[in-house]
């Protein structure tokens, strides 16, 4: 008799595979463009002064 049977490891995996999922969906995928659009302005390149 083993130490795990191996519906253990099937519904470990199962379970694994649905928080994945889970977390897939619920994650939005632009979240991180609006901080980063909050929190670093728009880039723009300084011009010469004197000419």
């Amino acid at each position: 008799m083993g130490l795990f049977k191996a519906d253990f490891f099937r519904f470990f995996a199962l379970g694994f595979a649905a928080g994945a999922v889970l977390m897939v969906v619920t994650v939005d995928r632009d979240s991180g463009r609006g901080l980063a659009n909050g929190v670093v302005p728009a880039a723009s390149a300084a011009t010469p002064e004197g000419r």
